[in-house]
């Protein structure tokens, strides 16, 4: 299946959506970004596999517990994004930067690369599979 424009502009959103509502602590938004059935894995600076998470709930435990542990203000910048493949559950890949801001000061937290496999539901799209390489620890 070719993705149309109309296709990857749909998934686009939906990566911007998953950081938005991160950053806002929007948890009925970045759930509604995660199939029910989702998995995500994460791995920082080359070290051992985090997770994986399986299922929606067990994805949003994690965010909430992420959430819980931090004081600053997280801003999820999404770029570079392109389709690895664009079958029955395309392939995203992205950069990620991750910002902080503490007590008035934006500090640069993180970088990684998200590969995500997304699927459509009912009409919308929605992340099936997430897996971030982290650059570094922070």
């Amino acid at each position: 299946m070719n993705l149309s424009l109309e296709r990857k502009l749909a998934i686009h959103e939906l990566l911007g959506k998953a950081a938005y509502a991160y950053d806002q602590r929007d948890l009925d938004l970045l759930e509604s970004c995660f199939d029910i059935d989702a998995v995500m894995s994460m791995r920082i600076a080359g070290g051992s596999l985090i997770g994986p998470f399986e299922g929606r709930d067990a994805i949003m435990q994690l965010m909430r517990n992420s959430m819980a542990e931090q004081t600053d203000v997280r801003r999820h910048v999404v770029s570079n994004i392109f389709f690895e493949s664009s079958g029955e559950q395309p392939v995203v890949i992205s950069n990620l930067t991750l910002l902080s801001t503490q007590g008035g000061v934006a500090s640069l937290l993180a970088t990684g690369i998200y590969r995500d496999t997304v699927v459509e539901e009912g009409g919308s799209w929605r992340l099936r599979f997430r897996h971030l390489d982290l650059d570094s620890t922070y």
